[in-house]
């Protein structure tokens, strides 16, 4: 059983109830996908299914996509000699019920081998090997928040990387739109832990008040008053919103004083359609398994990663105070979270977990 959405318009979609083989070919594991989390995150790997080949990660019928999403998942039969039944997994699985994977033996677990995924990045296709599942409560919420947040948090830590790299384009303060997203707020808790960089989250009226809670930027100013910001402030702008008429502003009011544009997510993803001709720099659309692949190459895997989960456990430990956690179970929750996360219904603060 799979969400599936149809590629040429993301508003429709489908519960397909065939479910996947559950007797493995030699070499292939069957995981009973347990549980995932459906963010704003999973609207853009939607988004862009065809030009980043999300679509590719799990074969479908002919129009038809499977959602990524980060889950656990518990490995049901095994036809690998060294990958036993009953094992335990973090990673990217389809949103549905079951997932068949060729497994090839890692360090960590095991990664997606099949034909098809070879040219994806390896963060996309690897499953590490994670405790069996726990009734304590503080567990579970930190589980389940490492699911919400650290595809997203690992995207706005490798941005924060990059602008840090390029000493932020000369410039001494950043714009990020969509202020109040769990990418965006990723991103400013990056920001916040350095020095000599300002942050600016811009949000919408209903949210301003959440987004100044978290107290992660420096300054919250809603859509409506990106002209009254200071216009004479070197700035780069992290656009997670994805629209263009409010990018358009931002690069129109900072003129020759805005030295960097990045493309990130597309929290509204309905207004990106637009004719509007955005003045200075291009908008520059931040890929972040390459910039994973670049520090990975310079730093190790290993440094990378122990980097990464330290910075992930304390933005963890401080979301606790402005995050929730919502569960639901069943086809029809699913279609109806992820039809939420189309119309931005879901409230800032909470983050869902799932399961068929």
């Amino acid at each position: 059983m799979f969400l599936e959405i149809d590629r040429s318009n993301i508003r429709n979609y489908r519960i397909n109830i065939g479910g996947a083989s559950t007797t493995p070919a030699p070499g292939q594991v069957v995981m009973r996908i347990e549980r995932f989390a459906l963010t704003s995150n999973n609207i853009s790997y939607a988004l862009s299914g065809d030009f980043l080949d999300y679509w590719g990660f799990y074969p479908a019928e002919e129009g038809w996509g499977r959602l990524p999403a980060m889950g656990y998942g518990v490995v049901t039969a095994s036809a690998h000699p060294d990958i036993a039944v009953g094992g335990r997994y973090f990673g990217f699985f389809p949103v549905g019920d079951v997932h068949v994977v060729d497994a090839e033996p890692s360090r960590a677990g095991f990664t997606d081998n099949a034909p098809h995924r070879e040219k994806h990045a390896m963060a996309y296709r690897s499953f590490d090997k994670v405790e069996p599942a726990s009734n304590d409560p503080q567990i579970v919420w930190h589980e389940d928040a490492i699911l919400i947040f650290r595809g997203l948090f690992l995207t706005s830590y490798l941005a924060d990387d990059l602008l840090a790299d390029k000493n932020f384009f000369d410039a001494t303060q950043v714009i990020v739109t969509s202020a109040s997203s769990k990418t965006s707020l990723a991103l400013a808790h990056c920001l916040k832990l350095r020095s000599g960089i300002t942050s600016v989250g811009l949000t919408s009226a209903s949210n301003k008040a959440f987004v100044e809670s978290t107290g992660l930027y420096d300054q919250v100013v809603t859509y409506d008053d990106i002209e009254t910001l200071p216009a004479n402030i070197a700035s780069v702008v992290v656009d997670m919103a994805g629209n263009t008429l409010v990018v358009g502003r931002i690069h129109e009011h900072f003129d020759t004083e805005l030295k960097y544009s990045m493309s990130i997510g597309a929290t509204h993803w309905d207004k990106s359609a637009s004719s509007t001709n955005i003045l200075g720099p291009k908008p520059q659309f931040f890929f972040a398994p390459g910039q994973l692949v670049k520090r990975g190459k310079e730093w190790g895997r290993e440094v990378i990663n122990e980097r990464l989960d330290s910075a992930l456990d304390i933005f963890i430990n401080d979301a606790r105070v402005y995050s929730s956690i919502d569960y639901a179970q069943g086809p029809t929750e699913v279609e109806r979270i992820y039809n939420a996360l189309l119309n931005g219904t879901v409230p800032p603060q909470a983050g869902n977990i799932l399961s068929m």
